[in-house]
């Protein structure tokens, strides 16, 4: 999965640098359009009650990006366990190609209200395991 984002002055300290919270919304808008394409669009999560809730997220920040760059995220899904995957991203400057950030996040599906984990469909790793 790829989402482009400009960097606007809301991402920017006043260095106009990119500050980290701003890469994680990045990450956040990227693996929401993730889910969706593994059948977890935000309407199936309400409906259901079932979300994909992160546990872990690990940022190598390699090179900042300033303000009006374009940078693609890519994102895909990697490991799958029983009761818990992780996505992995990549941020690239459109420009030069160059590697900003790589990023990866550990999720587990959870039941709402409840906030209960669940096991993760068996499918999965047979469907999406071929992404890792």
């Amino acid at each position: 999965m790829e989402t482009r984002e400009e960097v606007m002055f809301f991402d920017t300290d006043c260095g106009a640098v990119v500050h980290n919270i701003a890469y994680l919304r990045m990450i956040e808008t990227c693996r929401t359009r993730l889910a969706a394409k593994m059948g977890m669009d935000l309407n199936s999560m309400a409906e259901t009650q079932v979300y994909p809730v992160v546990a872990r997220t690990e940022i190598d920040y390699k090179q900042p990006a300033k303000l009006g760059d374009w940078i693609t995220i890519k994102g895909r899904l990697g490991e799958i366990g029983k009761a818990r995957f992780w996505c992995h991203f990549e941020m690239i400057r459109e420009s030069d190609e160059s590697l900003l950030v790589s990023a990866r996040q550990s999720l587990a599906l959870v039941r709402m209200p409840q906030g209960k984990p669940l096991r993760l469909p068996s499918e999965w790793a047979q469907k999406w395991g071929a992404q890792a």
